[in-house]
């Protein structure tokens, strides 16, 4: 029997319009008013999420039918209307981007759109946007549009005139800079280090408050749950120590799931903290910004006299993206600094003004084929042979590389553990 909720999803024309500020104040109103809110993010970004953590109070899932596939998106719908009044879809890009794009998704979901379109610098042709976003797929399912970022009552007035009466406008949001999010490299800077946070979603929610939207009825969606085959407890016993801090931050909540559908046991370390590896079987070094704390990282003397040892101990430990390059032996910021790192795989890195890469990746390494994304600013120069080399499923863009070294296994590639627990388990496995 399907579970309901009501439900939107939140599009735009293009990215930087605003939809992820719309949808953690959106978020954010709904909680305040004592509902149930679960957000999901479209693709495989870390950081949006976060964010949205914030603003709901509960974690954030990952929706990519390349990644995790349709039953495991549909799945995770479901499990969240069990006990949700309102579900939120942020989607990725421009609503038609892509393939599959975010209308993709929102038709195989039947989740009605919600389209954010920032309305600087135009006036009537906002109009002629919405009713193109409206009206350019017959079957899509639409709510509404949220004119955003409008800068007067006059512009307000235009906006409202521009759009037809059979393109429904839901809502004017003023420009206002308390409300934004401040952005790097990578994306919003992350919700843990922006100090007013609290005040920011306030001022959005207090926006949002005085609009149609919150005032009508959202639509109502009935999510199916399909059978998944059963994660079997193939780390029973095992102990996997995960960094997460500033610098390490990259965590799928869905990855730590599946390791504890594994039946592994985790503990999280510190290497901002120069914290001592707990006692553990494996590790787990995600992504995240260690760029930003070169120093830090690099007198971390403690916790890299640890790595070294497990890694010498042979046994497992599996590093993504900020993880590899905390792992190398020099890491060179944006500004010029370099610094030495924990020496573990030869190579160095530097960091560029513009992304090196981007897209999807699918990783046949010896324990199995794992799907995943990369996306990062750093170059990287080794002599180093890869074990495996990620193939980009629509056969464009970089082809990440994987090493090995030891019990050691080292990528650009974030890996989507629920692509395939079982390599999982392998991975962080004593042997192969």
């Amino acid at each position: 029997m399907p579970n309901c909720a009501q439900a939107l999803f939140i599009a735009a024309p293009a990215s930087g319009q605003g939809k992820t500020t719309i949808t953690a104040g959106l978020a954010y109103y709904y909680r305040q008013q004592g509902k149930r809110v679960r957000v999901f993010k479209t693709g495989p970004d870390f950081i949006d999420p976060m964010l949205h953590q914030l603003a709901s109070g509960h974690p954030v899932y990952q929706l990519d039918l390349w990644m995790g596939g349709e039953t495991h998106c549909r799945r995770l719908l479901a499990d969240a209307a069990q006990d949700a009044d309102i579900i939120l879809i942020e989607g990725v890009m421009g609503l038609f981007d892509g393939d599959p794009s975010s209308a993709d998704l929102a038709r195989l979901l039947g989740v009605p759109i919600l389209a954010v379109i920032d309305a600087s610098s135009m006036a009537q042709t906002f109009g002629a946007l919405a009713h193109g976003l409206a009206t350019y797929q017959d079957d899509l399912p639409f709510f509404g549009i949220l004119a955003n970022r409008v800068g007067s009552d006059i512009h307000a007035d235009m906006i409202r005139d521009s759009v037809r009466a059979d393109t429904p406008l839901v809502g004017i949001i003023k420009r206002d800079a308390n409300a934004g999010m401040p952005e790097r490299h990578l994306g919003l800077v992350q919700a843990t280090e922006i100090d007013d946070i609290e005040q920011r979603l306030t001022a959005m929610a207090v926006q949002l408050s005085t609009t149609e939207l919150v005032n009508m009825p959202l639509p109502e969606v009935c999510f199916d749950a399909p059978q998944q085959a059963e994660t079997q407890p193939l780390l029973a016993g095992k102990t996997i120590a995960i960094a997460k801090d500033a610098a390490f931050s990259f965590l799928y909540q869905a990855n730590i799931d599946c390791l504890n559908q594994l039946g592994a046991s985790l503990r999280y370390f510190s290497p901002l903290a120069n914290d001592a590896l707990p006692d553990c079987d494996a590790v787990y070094l995600p992504g995240g910004y260690p760029e930003l704390h070169l120093t830090t990282l690099s007198q971390a003397t403690q916790t890299k006299a640890d790595i070294h040892r497990h890694v010498t101990a042979q046994k497992p430990l599996l590093a993504e993206c900020g993880g590899l390059l905390v792992l190398l032996d020099t890491l060179t910021d944006k500004q010029g600094a370099t610094e030495p790192m924990w020496g573990l795989v030869q190579g160095d890195a530097v960091m560029q003004q513009r992304f090196a890469a981007l897209g999807m990746q699918s990783m046949s390494l010896p324990e199995g084929t794992l799907h995943g994304h990369t996306f990062h600013y750093s170059k990287l120069s080794t002599h180093l042979t890869p074990i495996a080399q990620g193939i980009n499923p629509h056969g464009k863009g970089v082809s990440e590389s994987a090493y090995r070294i030891h019990r050691l296994t080292a990528s650009y590639m974030h890996s989507y553990f629920p692509s395939n627990p079982t390599a999982v388990a392998r991975l962080f496995s004593s042997t192969n």
